[in-house]
């Protein structure tokens, strides 16, 4: 009688595990781990909205003739970092003086560091130079400027990053656009103008 030898049995093999799924999971799990480090340091953090007010304005060597406008625009600003945490680093500050969506003068505002809670000021000159106006832009300024004032906008664009312990983030754009009335008949305007951000 022949004898039947038993076969080993066989386990079934794992399929071996797929490298590009094992990458997805390590990727997602870095996303969730990096969205909820972010997340965590906003809630500790809490930044707050930044506040800009310009503070005292005047306007020197006025003369506005056959549609040019030459003119000194002086402003003083006022930051305020209401943040406990957060300080801000101004890499560049660009600014503009308009009236009625007309440029009038470009300017400029050194860099600096703003630390938590603090007050900074700095004033922004606009030079205009013989600056070309449309005929209804010109004849609009004229008719303000007979009541004594005259209603412009500044708006100041400024390249910043926050700054919290030792982290310091990429950079972002802050925007900022204040609508502050020029008296005419005074030296200096110190009636305070509050202004909007963006970030």
């Amino acid at each position: 009688m022949p004898t039947v030898t038993p076969q080993p049995s066989q386990t079934p093999r794992r399929p071996a595990p797929n490298p590009i799924r094992l990458i997805g999971i390590i990727l997602l799990a870095i996303v969730v781990l990096l969205g909820l480090a972010v997340l965590i340091t906003w809630l500790v953090v809490k930044p707050k909205r930044l506040v800009y007010t310009i503070e005292n304005s005047s306007i020197k060597g006025y003369n506005l003739t056959n549609d040019h406008l030459s003119a000194t625009f002086d402003f003083t600003v006022r930051s305020y970092n209401p943040n406990k945490r957060v300080s801000f680093y101004y890499d560049s500050i660009e600014a503009t003086v308009n009236y009625n969506d007309q440029t009038l003068a470009f300017s400029a505002v050194e860099p600096f560091y703003q630390r938590h809670r603090n007050v900074t000021r700095f004033n922004v000159e606009f030079v205009a130079i013989s600056t070309a106006l449309p005929s209804f832009v010109s004849k609009d300024f004229l008719l303000e400027k007979a009541t004594g004032k005259v209603q412009l906008d500044v708006w100041l664009k400024a390249r910043i990053r926050y700054k919290v312990g030792a982290w310091k983030s990429r950079h972002r754009t802050l925007r900022i656009s204040c609508s502050p009335v020029l008296e005419f008949n005074r030296f200096k305007n110190l009636k305070r103008t509050y202004c909007s951000t963006e970030l």
